[in-house]
């Protein structure tokens, strides 16, 4: 669901762009990777290999989305080491990749 939901806002975004392009109105769809939130615990993901992992500063994913925003862009990845690998990776995968991958990091880590 995770996926499917990122890729219907990003498309989303896509079409308010396109509908709303003469009107002056700014559409950016902000892609952040793993940020230090309050997501994984809500999610009851602390245990897998993304909510181990180190995360995205918040205060420093919503600079990049917001000076996204105001330059006009359409869509902004937030920019941390680990996001841009992921970003090049999800560049060249096919989809059928990409949602293993999205699986395997939301695995239990449980007894590791």
């Amino acid at each position: 669901m995770y996926n499917a939901s990122k890729s219907f806002i990003q498309s989303l975004s896509e079409a308010l762009c396109d509908e709303l392009g003469d009107t002056g109105v700014t559409v950016t769809s902000l892609m952040p990777g793993p940020t230090d939130t309050n997501f994984f615990r809500r999610g009851n993901m602390l245990d897998t290999v993304v909510g181990r992992m180190p995360k995205d500063d918040p205060g420093e994913v919503a600079q990049q989305g917001y000076a996204a925003l105001m330059r006009g862009d359409r869509k902004v990845v937030a920019e941390s080491l680990t996001t841009k690998v992921m970003g090049l990776a999800n560049r060249v995968l096919p989809d059928s990749m990409k949602a293993i991958a999205s699986r395997v990091i939301s695995l239990s880590v449980k007894g590791n």
